[in-house]
């Protein structure tokens, strides 16, 4: 399983129209996409703290690339005018052998 790991801080005011617009709109692109599993959004516990991560999970490093290199601008594009800095995004190979019961409940 492949991972991205995106690391960003979104407007103070723009947390609602955050998740709206990742529902709305990035979700369903996402969903059509080529070996995707699932994204993982975390958001801050303190409520003055705006730096959220998401990851997305990816059956393999090869979809991933694909979707990064074809879709990924587009849905940059719809995120920039919520963003505080830019979208940091770092690849990840997620080792399966630690999280078998993570692995099994991705594949029911």
């Amino acid at each position: 399983m492949f991972a991205r790991v995106l690391d960003f801080e979104i407007k103070p005011d723009k947390k609602e129209e955050f998740v709206k617009l990742v529902k709305a709109e990035i979700l369903p692109i996402l969903k059509k996409q080529v070996g995707f599993l699932e994204i993982l959004p975390f958001m801050p516990v303190d409520a003055k703290q705006n730096r959220w991560f998401t990851i997305s999970l990816w059956t393999r490093r090869d979809d991933a690339t694909r979707y990064e290199k074809e879709i990924y601008p587009r849905v940059h594009d719809l995120l920039k005018p919520l963003m505080v800095t830019p979208i940091n995004v770092q690849p990840y190979v997620l080792e399966t052998r630690l999280c078998e019961h993570f692995v099994e409940t991705m594949a029911a």
